[in-house]
């Protein structure tokens, strides 16, 4: 019975570049602590369970995307309790709202550290050991490989041998001469792939948790003409991490001078953005004279120094001035309304804290309103709605209140919201007052209260100031990985030998087999094309058709035929 015994001691002789514990293993039994210890650490290092903690990464991601986190925005997680309030004290015990920075997330992900640390390193080692060692030498019978070629030549069995070294050589393979055989091989870039991805993904992981580590957040409205500069004061809001914080903003500023808005105006896309642009002038370091044009757009942000500055909001400030009943001016300036929709009809209020006395006593106002980029005609029907979000027909309807606006109270206000407690809402003939103002419109407050007077319009910006050192790390590893992935994919690992040897008739056989470390057809075309080249240097002898060659592939089919050596299957019983 013709057996693959050499096949398997070969596959036996192939490194097994794998951590991964042998099939069947159900872990030590009577060996003690140290077994277990070196058992769970087996387990813990396998491919396997590296892939079960990366799905665990991944599914324990999504609550993150899905919640509001407070690392992200504290104003929505405040939202989103007051409306479930019923499961948040559940999710706060899960750490649903801290999902990155929780401890359960925090154990998978430095478990998996330790998995891919546990896998890359003896691997590494051992890829190692396989790269300063020699080829495994021939196996005793070439002919039971699963491919192979044969024939009888006059050329010396030394001859031979050396221009088969030379010739593999010359394709790239590693190879061994030694005890009448050449041993090459060939393909390590697959295991280098592997390596690759598997570094990529450790560097990716690092980045990400560098980034959580040493990475913050502000946000910043800015309306136009106005500028800023990235201190803690001027920020509107400001997350931090473990080793980033206020003391450690990079030192710059920009100043705000436009900002171009363009939006589609025909088709079923009416409406949509086409453009948002803010034209800047920036500085870097303490010194503001020095200014750089730059512009900054959606998905564009502008670099500088270690931040980078993103564009996330856009909106409309409208102008107004008030007027006392002295006729003196107690309020002037844009203040910036916020959006409510897509067509960007905004709500805001005016705060006027130093109107001065009134009937021998202090008081404030307050206005609380809508903008309308564009009014409706007819806008006792429709409501406070504006129809596009381009100014094509501005409109600002504003109530007013007098009393005690809080703001000297010395607890921190909502600048986009109206304490009403103590206000009293201003009538006019009885009924609430409340004026439609077109730009450059004045409304006669009532009770004497004096003017208030719409001048216009201008726009505002909001910006993310983001400080990530370990996006760079992260992109790198990403690509790598890819890379590693495909060389892992599309490199085969595979073995040729050649021996040549004399024979008591006087001749040289010559033998040549393969052996790949998957199934593939390479290793039979690869083997097909050596030995055509290596017949310049050992031809083929005419001999009786007992004695013909023959080259063999599992698969093999007619095709071979135009190989030197006659086709023939391999017998197996």
């Amino acid at each position: 019975m013709t057996t693959h015994t050499d096949v398997e001691n070969v596959e036996h002789e192939a490194e097994r570049l794998t951590s991964a514990p042998e099939e069947g293993d159900q872990g030590p039994v009577g060996i003690g602590l140290l077994g277990w210890l070196r058992w769970t650490w087996r387990q813990l290092t396998s491919m396997r369970v590296a892939l079960i903690l990366l799905f665990l990464l991944s599914l324990a991601s999504i609550p993150g995307s899905l919640i509001p986190q407070n690392s992200k925005n504290a104003f929505k997680v405040a939202e989103w309790k007051a409306a479930h309030p019923t499961v948040t004290p559940v999710y706060e015990k899960l750490q649903l709202f801290d999902v990155y920075s929780s401890a359960w997330f925090s154990a998978i992900y430095i478990l998996l550290f330790v998995s891919l640390a546990g896998c890359i390193v003896p691997r590494t080692w051992q890829f190692v050991g396989v790269l300063r060692s020699r080829p495994p030498a021939a196996p005793r019978t070439l002919t039971r490989m699963p491919a192979h070629a044969a024939w009888y030549t006059g050329a010396d069995p030394k001859a031979v041998n050396a221009a088969a070294y030379a010739l593999l050589k010359k394709r790239g393979f590693r190879t061994h001469l030694a005890d009448g055989s050449v041993a090459a091989e060939k393909g390590y870039l697959r295991e280098v792939g592997n390596l690759l991805f598997h570094f990529s993904l450790f560097a990716l992981l690092a980045g990400f948790a560098w980034a959580s580590l040493a990475s913050g957040t502000g946000g910043k409205l800015v309306i136009e003409g106005q500028g800023y500069s990235n201190t803690a004061t001027q920020l509107d809001d400001f997350t931090g991490s473990a080793f980033y914080g206020v003391e450690d903003l990079d030192a710059f500023g920009f100043k705000l001078d436009n900002f171009t808005s363009k939006f589609a105006t025909s088709g079923p896309q009416a409406g949509s953005a086409r453009q948002f642009t803010a034209h800047v002038r920036y500085w870097t370091g303490s010194d503001q004279s020095k200014l750089t044009k730059g512009d900054i757009e959606v998905n564009h942000p502008l670099e500088i120094g270690g931040s980078k500055v993103f564009l996330i909001g856009h909106g409309y400030a409208p102008v107004v001035t008030v007027k006392n009943a002295a006729g003196e001016k107690v309020y002037s300036g844009p203040t910036a309304f916020l959006p409510q929709d897509g067509n960007l009809t905004s709500t805001g209020v005016f705060k006027v804290s130093d109107y001065g006395l009134k009937d021998g006593q202090k008081t404030q106002l307050g206005f609380r309103g809508y903008f309308l980029p564009t009014a409706p005609e007819s806008f006792e029907k429709t409501g406070p709605v504006s129809l596009f979000p381009a100014p094509a027909d501005p409109l600002l309807v504003l109530t007013a209140y007098a009393g005690d606006l809080g703001t000297d109270s010395g607890l921190p206000q909502n600048v986009y919201q109206l304490d009403t407690k103590k206000l009293t809402q201003l009538k006019e003939d009885g009924d609430l007052a409340r004026a439609k103002l077109k730009p450059g419109q004045a409304w006669t407050l009532p009770d004497g209260y004096g003017t208030l007077t719409f001048e216009g319009y201008q726009q505002w910006a909001s910006f993310e100031v983001s400080h990530r050192p370990g996006n760079a790390v992260a992109l790198v590893g990403a690509v790598c990985a890819i890379l590693g992935l495909i060389g892992s994919l599309l490199v085969q690992r595979r073995r040729i030998w050649v021996r040549a040897v004399a024979t008591p008739d006087g001749r040289t056989l010559v033998e040549l087999a393969g052996l790949g470390r998957s199934e593939s057809a390479k290793i039979a075309e690869e083997l097909a094309e050596l030995a055509v080249e290596l017949q310049d240097d050992a031809p083929a002898v005419e001999d009786d058709e007992d004695d013909a060659s023959a080259v063999d592939q599992d698969d093999a089919s007619d095709e071979d035929s135009a190989t030197p050596a006659r086709t023939a299957q391999d017998s197996k019983e």
